[in-house]
């Protein structure tokens, strides 16, 4: 007599089932990781892709979108939620791993889909483009993080305020801690008001649109976008916002060239520099830092008006094209050349009004951009710092005497704005420079909250801009 059981027949294999979704994401954020791409460069094509082929409705490519920016900006977060899980160092795991991971936590701490599906939508996701034996492990530890939410993990990994503000912040709101430390000392203030930008950084931004003065008003585009997705701009007299989001592309006057993507803050800089007063002539401006065009289209359009001419300076050949693009239809004359800001082939004094728009580590536009927080590190605004102040010394020999300079930054950081600006007009590292503060807060009516001046900070979480900063000089002698 046999007493062995008899075996149990093996489960038949079954070929893991591939979510267009969450595998579009998943190729989305390892292309972030691998090559450097920014998420607003990559999705966009993979969502085109998806859609031709007939895969995509716009349901799907919303959870997409949401899946890869909900996971890039509260990485931070996810990371020590995911530290706390496993039982080795988070160096240790594999970055597709991780990024499986955290797009699993997010769509279990910050989404409503149901927790069965958060796991198991990940676990096949896991299995597709990992292999089974990790897909397990992913099972394992998206397990463990389904036991508790959001507030309930970061009271467990998060240090207390009180023991270690900074790090408590950083954690709580996923920002690398030299960014908290950086933004809270451009801000001042208390508790309330670095908890608000933080948690700003971390919203979604609206779309917002700019009307080109002399080629489309706001008036058409909001027409164009129907009553339910059209909402005027904040401040900017050229902006229109996209309530419900969509495809800026298919407005007709966006793919004409006459409106175009432009932040609200980026709007304000170009307006407010085309509207400070300047001594005598005022038939020509630089735009000396001009890629990828946003601000050279609005101030050629701004120019056009005036009679006056723009030209439009890029240093990378690349970039310098898409000013192109953008300014290509401009009714007055404007002229676009690839050129070094800081060895210009232009004469000293030959220009009435001047941007520069200087490289910078881009911590004001965090919302539009969150790969960028783990990207940047402290040392890299020693590298900046050189560069932006040799622009902008340039920028005050472009300019004649009498003619207004505006020196801008997409980043609140005192060493990129404030401290540069300072130094230029001091000497410090070169010549001094004779020239005069221009108080640039009257030039932006109607915009609150603006500081001392007589420069300005924007800030997302009190304009609803990216953080841009102008400082506007007057040349003396």
């Amino acid at each position: 007599m046999n007493d062995q059981q008899p075996r149990r027949p093996a489960k038949p294999h079954r070929r893991p089932k591939k979510d267009p979704v969450r595998f579009l994401a998943f190729e989305a954020l390892r292309a972030v990781d691998e090559r450097d791409a920014y998420a607003n460069l990559v999705l966009p094509p993979l969502l085109k892709k998806a859609r031709a082929k007939g895969d995509f409705d716009n349901r799907d490519a919303a959870l997409a979108t949401e899946l890869v920016y909900g996971t890039l900006r509260r990485q931070g977060t996810y990371d020590a939620i995911v530290a706390a899980c496993i039982d080795r160092p988070l160096r240790e795991v594999d970055p597709p791993v991780l990024d499986v991971l955290n797009m699993g936590v997010h769509q279990l701490l910050g989404t409503r889909i149901p927790t069965h599906a958060a796991v198991s939508a990940s676990v096949e996701l896991a299995r597709v483009v990992l292999g089974e034996g990790r897909a397990k492990f992913v099972n394992a530890v998206l397990r463990k993080v389904s036991a508790d939410d959001l507030d309930g993990w970061v009271a467990k990994v998060a240090p207390s305020y009180e023991e270690d503000a900074e790090d408590h912040l950083a954690v709580v709101h996923s920002h690398p801690r030299w960014i908290v430390s950086a933004l809270w000392d451009a801000l001042g203030g208390g508790r309330a008001g670095i908890e608000d930008l933080l948690e700003a950084d971390n919203e979604r931004p609206e779309v917002t649109l700019v009307a080109r003065p002399g080629r489309s008003t706001t008036d058409e585009l909001l027409t164009a976008l129907g009553d339910e997705n059209g909402l005027p701009g904040r401040w900017s007299p050229y902006a229109v916002r996209m309530a419900e989001g969509g495809e800026p592309g298919a407005l007709t006057a966006v793919q004409e060239g006459r409106a175009g993507v432009q932040d609200e803050g980026s709007q304000l800089v170009a307006a407010a520099l085309a509207a400070a007063p300047v001594e005598g002539r005022d038939s020509r401006w630089l735009d000396g830092c001009a890629g990828p065009g946003g601000k050279a289209a609005l101030l050629a359009a701004l120019a056009a008006e005036r009679g006056a001419a723009l030209l439009a300076a890029e240093k990378q050949p690349h970039r310098a094209r898409l000013v192109e693009r953008a300014l290509a239809g401009n009714p007055g004359p404007y002229q676009v050349i690839t050129a070094d800001g800081t060895r210009p082939p232009w004469s000293a004094g030959s220009f009435d009004r001047v941007l520069m728009d200087v490289p910078c580590s881009g911590l004001g536009a965090l919302r539009r951009r969150p790969e960028a927080r783990w990207r940047r590190r402290k040392e890299d605004l020693e590298n900046f710092a050189p560069l932006q102040r040799a622009l902008l010394r340039e920028a005050l020999s472009a300019v004649r005497v009498g003619g207004v300079v505006g020196y801008a930054t997409c980043s609140p950081h005192l060493a990129e704005t404030r401290v540069v600006v300072d130094d230029v007009l001091k000497g410090r590292g070169g010549r001094p420079v004779e020239a005069e503060w221009v108080d640039a807060r009257p030039l932006m009516p109607g915009v609150p909250a603006l500081g001392d001046g007589p420069d300005v900070q924007l800030w997302p979480h009190l304009h609803g801009t990216d953080a841009m900063y102008l400082a506007l000089l007057r040349r003396t002698a």
